[in-house]
């Protein structure tokens, strides 16, 4: 393997404070070949896990087709497949290493097409050398690190019919001007920052992702202001860590700061994800309590309701001091819903333990939860420690844990019987013409008939059932003043 550049599991944990992160402008330029190197030819780019990987997808499908590619949904019928992968989960990586399989037959049938693999997988330093020994249908491979090497990469590739695989462990850069291809004409994500330096002992991200660097509020506020000035109604701004944003910079923006600004510049509805307890500042909540333009609603992971497995965790809070900050948005922010992650059968969590989740659980009964049972990731602290707790009784304990997440998800829910909310129109049911969805400001999800909607509208719906996953409604009609 001595031809390929790959990961280093120890180069990734690397941390240098005094990293002055570079950033690279323009970062996308294509040579007169690469310009037409897809003319005639099609791609597809499947984009697995987290808003992060979303983005990357997006920059991926900008780039191939400056270079000429168009999209298609079919897979048999493309020449070029980019899976770009997550591996937040072991669950996660056996899809992917099934769709690789699946994609041997469409392989068979064209020689010439080329399938890629990037993102988070490749990034594992095991993982991906068991990608090339086993798999030699896969025959270029980059990280994240370099998706603004894939002009180059693809090129070669094809030129030379040999795979190429270039994957870097490495501190990171900031990359500006990125061609993009939006998933949606009315919403959208906006990088404020990438890499994560918490290293939560059970998490991949902080080694797959790199050193955490912020990019300039300018840069930020710019790409902002472009897609408002484009007709959009509603952006995301995105980083593993958000609260963290700007510690890394020497101007002392903090992520409040960035918030304020953002709001300032008008756009409809403003949201963040995903957020840590351990930065959640008083700035931050005061901020989104008084913009009408920020949405309230809050990510706010858990992990555990335990402070002994808090701490195995290296979460940097206790359970204290995570119901104090729930506390506080409760009570500042109007009308806001909180989502939350569990962890269940962390190592050797006991019944005790599991009993403290449960018991947060009832404290804060959340709008919606993300729920999954421990899986161990590869050169993570937790996954070099012994555990005693069979998988039989983690998956009971998930059972018990999403039967009362259900239950308050319902119950929270069941209150929006009978009110007028605003929703965003994000499209048509695939099964009833009739009927469309969108998301509440507390991105509710909401199926309501119509009879004069828009994708990108900004409506009145009555809600008439809450579920525990959805709220039904029919669209209403009156002025703005009148709902408010």
């Amino acid at each position: 393997m001595n031809e390929y550049k790959l990961p280093s599991a120890k180069e990734a944990r690397f941390r240098n404070k005094a990293y002055q992160v570079p950033i690279v402008y323009n970062s996308v330029s294509l040579s007169e070949s690469q310009k037409q190197l897809g003319v005639g030819f099609k791609y597809h780019v499947a984009t697995y896990g987290c808003q992060a990987n979303v983005r990357d997808g997006e920059v991926i499908s900008g780039i191939l087709e400056n270079m000429g590619y168009t999209f298609t949904g079919e897979l048999k019928d493309a020449d070029i497949i980019i899976l770009n992968t997550c591996a937040i989960r072991e669950n996660a990586e056996k899809r992917i290493l099934g769709t690789i399989g699946y994609l041997k037959s469409f392989k068979r049938l064209n020689p010439n097409m080329v399938i890629g693999l990037c993102g988070c997988i490749p990034q594992q330093e095991q993982m991906v050398k068991m990608i090339i020994e086993k798999y030699p249908v896969v025959e270029l491979i980059f990280g994240t690190h370099n998706i603004t090497a894939l002009p180059n990469l693809l090129e070669n590739v094809i030129n030379t019919k040999k795979r190429k695989v270039e994957v870097f462990s490495t501190l990171g850069s900031i990359y500006e001007d990125l061609p993009s291809v939006r998933q949606f004409k009315h919403k959208a994500f906006v990088n404020i920052m990438d890499g994560c330096d918490k290293f939560c002992t059970y998490c991949i991200v902080p080694y797959t992702r790199g050193q955490q660097r912020s990019r300039k509020l300018e840069d930020i506020l710019n790409e902002v202001n472009s897609l408002k000035d484009k007709g959009y109604k509603e952006i995301t701004l995105l980083g593993q860590n958000v609260n963290a944003y700007g510690k890394d910079l020497s101007e002392g923006y903090t992520f409040g700061d960035l918030l304020e600004k953002v709001s300032d510049t008008g756009f409809k509805r403003i949201r963040f994800t995903t957020s840590h307890p351990w930065d959640f500042d008083d700035k931050m909540i005061d901020i989104v309590a008084s913009r009408k333009n920020i949405m309230p609603f809050i990510h706010l992971p858990l992990q555990s309701g335990n402070d002994d497995i808090l701490k195995l965790m290296n979460r940097r809070y206790t359970a204290k001091e995570y119901k104090e900050l729930f506390d506080k948005i409760k009570t500042k922010i109007k009308d806001v819903a909180i989502s939350t992650d569990i962890i269940v059968g962390f190592p050797n969590e006991t019944e005790e333990q599991f009993l403290d989740t449960l018991e947060m659980v009832e404290y804060c009964k959340y709008d919606n939860a993300y729920s999954f049972v421990f899986s161990a990731r590869e050169a993570t602290p937790a996954a070099r420690m012994e555990d005693s707790i069979s998988i039989e009784e983690k998956k009971k304990r998930l059972q018990r844990l999403n039967e009362r997440l259900g239950y308050y998800s319902k119950l929270n829910n069941k209150k929006w019987e009978g009110k007028i909310v605003e929703v965003l129109v994000d499209g048509y049911s695939k099964t009833n013409p009739n009927i469309m969805s969108g998301y509440t400001p507390q991105q509710k999800l909401v199926n309501f008939s119509y009879d004069k909607a828009e994708i990108g509208d900004i409506i009145y719906v009555k809600i008439t059932q809450g579920m525990k996953n959805s709220l039904n409604g029919i669209q209403v009609h009156f002025e703005k003043e009148e709902y408010e």
